[in-house]
């Protein structure tokens, strides 16, 4: 028995053969192109057909794992626009007379090498992605001759690493679970596994390779083990371990009607995170208390232009009737970063996350940030609706943003719209600035929630997305937990209230201490509610706080 050990970034146990990711490609090879011009439409061609797929499966992951995940695939879209690319493959062609797969393949090699060379670690990632879209042109170009080999019965899938794109449109009925020799629990695949609850190892290492294929294998996504060719003993302990975890889940459906109240009686909200407005039933279905976190952002990444306030409207007033008065806590617009839209037209960063996002491009944008206002306001009549707004870093902002709000509401009382005046206006924390002054902020909002995720990040200076530095990133470092802690205090003086929204909020080692701090409430994916709920019913704060 060979036993490697990796970390688990998604848990589970799986049990089957092994089989590696294997690519069935067409050699690239250097021609000359009889006919430039006819080579460079069939480049163009591809090129069309790729952004159509990478718009097909952007759809479908929204769908299965919501926007925020899905919006790697907007990104690799937006690179087979980006015209330094496209000239330079047409350069090859028409300039060179190569054929279209080599001018492909050499402008691929040319921009991952310029992005590989970059200090900045974000620009560095980019040459993943340079891969991953010159790679699907290749397919577009020759589908016949370059495809993956997907095993055709149940099994464990293994890759040196496994794509988004590839991870999204896995057969849930034949993949049980994926082995990876790179990767990092905090990538965009791995947070893909735990949405789409497969089991996943990742960082397994050089032992995992291809002379492995076809070997009998269990998969423990709970302590980040693959076992090949295991012995008795271990397959009755892991066989064991699997009917545990399917009967957990049985167990978990039996909370849905139990409120989320510990053992000594403190209640704390736990609410689900939405996407896109398709997550509502799957909300439901987990018996969430409340939306914590609505991201409204994909009605303008779904569209190709700026969605109107009647298209809004729609959308925010189905989210509020279908929740039955039950809060819906809906983020204004957060677009930009990893996050695009072409029609923004927003400039070229060195840095995204740290540029032209959120609330800065809603205050520099006022007409597009005033006809979300306007939907949301109008809305709020058919039931609990609390609008959020992200990447808070001042005073002012906040200062801006409720003239704004006040603006809106002075325009549709003078037009006859009916409104709640009282509707709840409250902020994001996350980042370190914002929760320096959490003090001064509370006074001004009716509730502050917690974005673990980029505060997590923004403190510790780390990109949570490269995998050479996972071992660096630490969600759990005492810098994140004293800031989490200070917000919900300031809030509490303030005598409003505080919750989490980010992926912490669903870390159940975190889940006392939280409750130690006095979070109010939690919003998680929908597949995390009841077994939050489990913890909170089965935590003594009387036992906790001693």
């Amino acid at each position: 028995m060979l036993v490697i050990t990796g970390t688990g970034a998604s848990q589970g146990v799986a049990i089957g053969p092994l089989h590696f990711l294997a690519f069935q490609a067409a050699e690239i090879r250097r021609e000359k192109a009889a006919d430039p011009e006819a080579e460079a439409a069939r480049f163009e061609q591809a090129r069309l057909a790729a952004c159509t797929q990478l718009d097909e499966l952007y759809r479908n992951a929204v769908e299965k794992v919501g926007m925020e995940n899905a919006a790697i695939f907007d990104i690799h879209r937006m690179m087979l626009e980006d015209l330094d690319y496209r000239e330079s493959v047409m350069d090859r062609i028409r300039n060179q007379g190569l054929n279209a797969e080599y001018a492909v393949s050499l402008t691929a090699e040319e921009f991952s090498a310029m992005f590989s060379s970059m200090d900045d670690e974000y620009m560095k990632e980019r040459a993943a992605d340079v891969a991953d879209i010159s790679e699907r042109l290749q397919q577009a170009l020759n589908p016949q001759a370059h495809k993956a080999l997907m095993p055709k019965g149940p099994s464990i899938l293994a890759a040196l690493d496994i794509r988004p794109s590839e991870a999204v449109q896995l057969d849930k009925d034949r993949i049980l679970g994926f082995a990876t020799v790179e990767g990092s629990a905090f990538a965009h695949t791995a947070i893909l596994a735990r949405s789409m609850l497969l089991p996943a190892v990742v960082g397994l290492g050089a032992k995992l390779d291809a002379s492995l294929d076809g070997k009998p294998a269990i998969l423990d996504g709970y302590s980040g083990t693959l076992y090949i060719d295991p012995d008795d003993a271990t397959k009755v302990a892991m066989q064991a371990k699997l009917r545990e975890s399917l009967k957990r889940r049985e167990d978990l459906r039996k909370l849905k009607d139990q409120p989320s109240v510990t053992a000594d009686g403190t209640k704390i909200e736990v609410f689900a995170n939405v996407n896109h407005i398709s997550g509502l039933d799957e909300a439901a279905d987990n018996a969430a208390e409340g939306i914590g976190l609505f991201r409204s952002e994909f009605l303008f990444l779904e569209s190709k232009t700026y969605p109107t306030e009647e298209e809004q409207f729609a959308v925010y007033k189905k989210v509020a009737t279908f929740m039955q008065g039950k809060k819906v806590v809906i983020r204004t617009l957060d677009i930009g970063a990893d996050k695009q839209a072409d029609y923004f037209h927003l400039p070229d960063e060195a840095n995204p996350a740290l540029g032209l996002r959120a609330i800065r491009l809603c205050l520099t944008r006022p007409e597009v940030f005033k006809t979300q206002l306007r939907a949301l306001y109008r809305a709020s009549v058919f039931g609990n609706i609390a609008i959020m707004f992200p990447m808070i870093i001042s005073v002012e902002e906040v200062r801006d943003i409720r003239g704004i709000t006040d603006e809106v509401m002075g325009e549709l009382k003078n037009e006859g719209f009916a409104f709640n005046a009282d509707t709840e206006r409250g902020i994001m924390i996350e980042t370190p600035a914002a929760v320096m002054i959490s003090d001064e902020l509370a006074k001004m909002v009716d509730f502050f929630s917690i974005g673990t995720n980029d505060l997590t990040q923004y403190t510790l200076a780390i990109d949570r997305e490269h995998n050479g530095l996972s071992h660096f990133y630490n969600p759990h470092h005492p810098a994140v937990m004293k800031m989490i802690e200070i917000t919900v205090k300031a809030a509490h003086e303030a005598g409003i209230w505080a919750g989490i929204c980010g992926e912490l909020g669903a870390d159940l080692t975190l889940t006392e201490t939280f409750l130690r701090m006095g979070v109010d409430e939690l919003s998680v994916s929908p597949g995390m509610i009841l077994p939050l709920k489990e913890k909170i019913i089965k935590t003594d704060m009387r036992a906790v706080m001693k």
